[in-house]
């Protein structure tokens, strides 16, 4: 017998119904596969509103036990880092809410749902070297400033990588960046040598764009 405890974030409370039937829907295949690896991403449209859902896959037999009961899901623990994120102002699509299941005493599967980002680009398209020359450098600003924000307020992505940063254009011609994959959050007071080692171990670059990000970096946390 399966047990299932979730949440859905109050503004999103009418989606409620889909966060519970989130088990149901991917084993009956619905939504669009957009990323299937060792976890597994499907788009849904509810209520005219696009949400990318997380499937987390189910943990070894260790983590079965310790998640079912010592620690948090890693669908709560992104759920929660996310909303936390907002909230001092760092970029983050918004969350909607999250599920897991418990098979008798040990952990199963969790989903995380959250809105789909509208930030066209990620870091990945910094490496291709397609984005004008002007858009890669304010971008490049842009998530060392970001980067110097989390490390400023004491968190530490430890899988700060090309495909988990998002980042556009915002309408006051800025740019704006959202962070996801937050499950693996750690909370802290960050160094200057910790700091420039989480912006650049899963970050490739040239040295004039490591440059222009560090010197960013840098300006911001007034070092």
């Amino acid at each position: 017998m399966s047990k299932r405890k979730y949440t859905v974030a109050p503004k999103f409370a009418s989606m409620d119904e889909f966060v519970v039937s989130l088990p149901q829907l991917f084993e009956r295949g619905e939504g669009e596969v957009i990323y299937d690896g060792r976890n597994q991403l499907r788009r849904f449209n509810v209520e005219g509103r696009n949400l990318i859902v997380k499937s987390f896959r189910t943990p070894n037999f260790v983590n079965r036990i310790a998640y079912g009961w010592l620690r948090s899901s890693k669908a709560q623990r992104s759920f929660e880092y996310a909303a936390r994120l907002r909230c001092i102002g760092i970029g983050s699509p918004t969350p909607v809410g999250w599920l897991t299941e418990r098979r008798g005493l040990l952990f199963g599967r969790s989903y995380y749902a959250c809105l789909e980002s509208t930030l066209p680009y990620t870091y990945k398209d910094i490496m291709a070297g397609t984005l004008a020359p002007d858009l890669e450098r304010r971008a490049l600003e842009a998530i060392g400033l970001t980067t110097a924000r989390l490390h400023n307020a004491g968190i530490l992505h430890k899988d700060y990588s090309r495909g988990n940063i998002l980042f556009g254009p915002a309408a006051d011609g800025s740019i704006s960046v959202e962070i996801i994959d937050l499950n693996r959050i750690r909370f802290g007071t960050v160094s200057l040598e910790a700091g420039l080692d989480n912006l650049f171990e899963r970050l490739p670059a040239t040295p004039e764009q490591h440059a222009i990000m560090e010197d960013a970096y840098r300006k911001a946390r007034n070092l």
